[in-house]
This record gives structure tokens, sequence and C-alpha cells, in this order.
């Protein structure tokens, strides 16, 4: 099998209606999909990313009339959620219906829910039957992609697609929420700040995490892993000292001057949060092809979107 990166979205349409994996883009990270409501292909997701069983997936929609499709007891926040942030970088975890296989769910009764925002995804879910199961196009704790080239760097021809929507915009995961009747749950942080979601709903209940059956995706300590080691630090000069004699990477927010690194990459030198979670990801790639023994990462403020990307990193470095 030739994997072919294109944007024919007919020809993976094609492909998904045969039971085919596809890579698509979303504005988060690109997703490794599959038709949701067959358990045969989407065991291969799982099988492809070396992916626990007990590890849930999210389910792609492109219109509101899906969600009572698969999911049921639908509270009004998660209506009120939708309302604000869909299409967009935010997961919905409600209670299954019975049309959602128990591989979707890793077992449990509830299933996870978005619709994306990327055009050729949307075009794409349109022209399909079915929604799309679509966990991250990486193997299990690996970086996640945010373009097409990362796919493949990852899969090569073992996937016969990737539809490519060039680089992602927001850069991380979607914020997943769940709910305890009407109070809502943060279960992962994301492309939404945890901010923006209470502006909406109120206060939000911060789920633990769980490692041997977790709620939602990205729950797990270490994810989202390089295989160079990293650390995260407060003070990346002081830990450079630490390290002189060692080929050091040094992944900053704003700051450019660190003479004693091998490899700097700046995610914002305009201190612009968004940008630097867009550019989080394949800063990580690049630091992690570059021949390094550590990368030093600087601790973000702990608000906002700083918050999601200090989560990333700190699941990184376990």
């Amino acid at each position: 099998m030739k994997t072919s990166i294109t944007i024919d979205v007919a020809k993976c349409q094609k492909l998904l209606l045969e039971g085919e994996l596809v890579a698509i883009p979303t504005e988060t990270v690109y997703g490794l999909a599959a038709n949701a409501l067959d358990s045969k292909a989407v065991k291969r997701i799982f099988e492809m990313k070396g992916r626990p069983a007990f590890n849930p997936l999210i389910v792609h929609i492109h219109q509101m009339e899906q969600l009572p499709v698969l999911a049921k007891d639908i509270p009004q926040k998660a209506y009120d959620l939708a309302e604000a942030f869909w299409p967009g970088s935010l997961t919905l975890i409600l209670p299954k219906q019975d049309i959602v296989p128990e591989i979707i769910t890793g077992g449990k009764s509830t299933v996870g829910v978005r619709m994306p925002k990327h055009p050729l995804t949307q075009e794409l879910l349109k022209g399909l039957p079915f929604p799309l199961a679509a966990p991250s196009a990486n193997p299990f704790t690996r970086v996640s992609p945010t373009s097409a080239q990362h796919v493949w760097d990852y899969f090569g021809d073992r996937i016969p697609a990737i539809l490519d929507g060039g680089p992602c915009q927001v850069g991380l995961e979607s914020t997943i929420i769940g709910f305890d009747g009407e109070i809502p749950i943060l279960y992962r942080k994301g492309g939404i700040p945890k901010e923006a979601i209470e502006a909406v709903v109120g206060e939000l209940r911060v789920s633990t995490e769980n490692e041997t059956s977790p709620e939602a995706p990205g729950m797990l300590l270490k994810h989202y892993s390089p295989r160079t080691p990293l650390m995260v630090c407060d003070d990346i000069g002081e830990a450079l000292k630490q390290y002189y004699d060692k080929r050091i990477g040094v992944l900053s927010f704003f700051e450019e001057d660190f003479p004693m690194a091998t490899k700097v990459i700046t995610l914002s030198k305009n201190k612009m949060m968004e940008e630097a979670a867009m550019s989080l990801f394949e800063a990580l790639h690049t630091l992690d092809k570059s021949g390094l023994d550590l990368i030093l990462a600087e601790r973000f403020p702990e608000k906002g979107l700083g918050s999601s990307i200090n989560d990333r990193l700190f699941r990184a470095q376990n």
C-alpha cells in the first residue's frame, strides 16, 4: 500500500466507506480516522497507534442533529457549550446511545463527541453516512502531529491516505468536558481555556488522572512525549549551567538569548499565547530530530492557554 498526501476529499471518503483508515486535519491536531460505527475499522486505529483498549476515542460529527443519535440524557449545559464553541476544539463526554460500539468508549457508558472546525474535514464528514472516530494520528504517547508531514513521518505507507489541510491552527488537542448531572467536569485542558468554558457554564470541577480506566483521552500521566528526555523548569538559564557538557535544546515562550544551548526554539516572540500553543508540537518534533541529549522547556504562566501548554509539557516529561 502506498500512502498519498492529498487534498482529494472524495478519494478519502471512498476509502473510509471501504473501511480503511485515513489521516485527517482538524484545527487541533491531525487525527487517524475510521468509521466510528464499524468496530472492525476502529480496532485498526488501536492497532495502528499501539493504543491500549481502555483508552477511549472521540467521535467527530458535522451537525448538531447527530449528537442525540450518539448520546442521550444530554444536559442543558452541554447544549450551551456546543452552541458557544462548536464547531471548535471542545469535546463533550455524555452517556452513549447503543449505536456507539464499546470499542470506542473503552467499555464505558459514555462517549466523547466533538464537531471539528477545519473546512476540509467538515466537507469530508458531510459526504459520509457515519461519524468518524479520530484520535491523534501518532503512535501511543508520542508527540501529536500538527502537519501532514508529521503523520507521514510516523506511519509512512501504513495508511492509504493523509488528507492535507496544512498546519493546524490551534495546535493543542480539544478541551474535554463531562458532566455529573448538571455539574460540568474538566477532564482535559486543551484548545479552549478553562476560563472561557466557565464563562458559559460556571465553575468547573477538575477530574483527576486515572492510569487504568481514564474517562477521556489525554488523561494518562505520560503522553505527548518526544524520544529526547524533556524537563520543565522555571529558570532555563540556571538549568543550562547544570548541563554545560550536554547538547541541550531550549523550548522558550518568547526569550531567545540562551548562548549555552545547542538549539533554541521560541514559541512566540510577541508573547502571544495562541501562537505559542499553535507552535508547541511542531517545536517538539523539530527538537526531537536535532540530536540533543535533553530538552529544557520553560514553564508557562498558569492561566488561559498557558495552563493547557503546561499540561502537555508535564505529561511529555513523565
